[in-house]
């Protein structure tokens, strides 16, 4: 059968009267809502950085506590991909005109 040890804590003394240190890092600022375009219903267009890439994320949001956050229904395109979307924009509002 193994021996119970006592755990002792060890008083903790600081010199410093700063308050605890932030161990994690720091956090990063909301930049203003500058790269944000409200296309109404909750919906909107905005370009965001992630990992060093910049994307245009086109998203529905919810309202929880007060504060509008994304949900799952939406798309986060690359540069390439909204270059691309770019160039067909107008292909696309003509088969509209034509359809619709």
């Amino acid at each position: 059968m193994p021996k119970s040890k006592s755990k002792t804590k060890k008083e903790e003394t600081s010199d410093s009267d700063s308050g605890p240190e932030d161990r994690g890092p720091a956090k990063k600022q909301k930049k203003s809502e500058d790269n944000s375009w409200d296309l109404g219903k909750n919906r909107f267009v905005k370009l965001s950085e992630f990992k060093g890439k910049w994307y245009v994320n086109i998203r529905e949001f919810y309202e929880a506590d007060g504060d509008l956050k994304p949900g799952k229904k939406g798309i986060m395109l690359t540069m390439e991909q909204w270059q691309k979307f770019k160039g067909i924009v107008d292909d696309v509002d003509e088969a509209i005109k034509r359809n619709v």
